[in-house]
């Protein structure tokens, strides 16, 4: 029964605990379709986004709100 009890009391405290927040992916590349001048701005790189408009027709421009993160910065240079 104490067992019974101390998950009971414990279950709460268990969904309530706090989690990683979910990050949202700003990729560099997005597509303006001619059609209905929608846009899609999920794409890794100009190619793929160009594939994307085959066909379609529009433009790939790069997006105007990516941060770009550190991985793809470059390299500082040592100070002397």
């Amino acid at each position: 029964m104490k067992i019974a009890s101390a998950v009971l009391l414990a279950l709460p405290l268990v969904l309530l605990a706090r989690t990683d927040a979910a990050h949202a992916q700003n990729y560099p590349w997005c597509a303006q379709y001619a059609i209905m001048g929608s846009i899609n701005c999920g794409f890794i790189s100009l190619e793929q986004c160009n594939a994307a408009l085959s066909g379609n027709g529009g433009y790939c421009a790069p997006n105007p709100i990516v941060r770009p993160s550190a991985e793809y910065l470059p390299a500082a240079k040592p100070r002397r």
